[in-house]
């Protein structure tokens, strides 16, 4: 699973031929969670409600860069960095 981001120990992957809906991992130590990028939803998992909030303002910033890496993902291409928080 291909990392994206890092920031503030959070870690931010994407899957090649993930499930729908469009979404990434964010790792926190011990916690995973998974997040709808078109809604910004938390639909699986849980990290500490800090973090999650700085996945979520990471995020907002970055929704258009994490569509396109979903693309890439589905056809199978290397994954873009998306500059982290901070």
């Amino acid at each position: 699973m291909p990392e994206i981001s890092r920031f503030y120990g959070i870690v931010i992957k994407m899957f090649f031929d993930d499930h729908n809906p469009p979404h990434f991992h964010a790792i926190y130590g011990e916690h995973e969670v998974l997040i709808d990028i078109n809604t910004l939803a938390v639909f699986a998992g849980h990290v500490p409600p800090r973090a999650l909030g700085l996945v979520i303002e990471w995020a907002t910033l970055h929704q258009d860069e994490l569509i396109n890496d979903w693309h890439r993902a589905q056809d199978h291409k290397p994954l873009s960095k998306i500059e982290p928080l901070g």
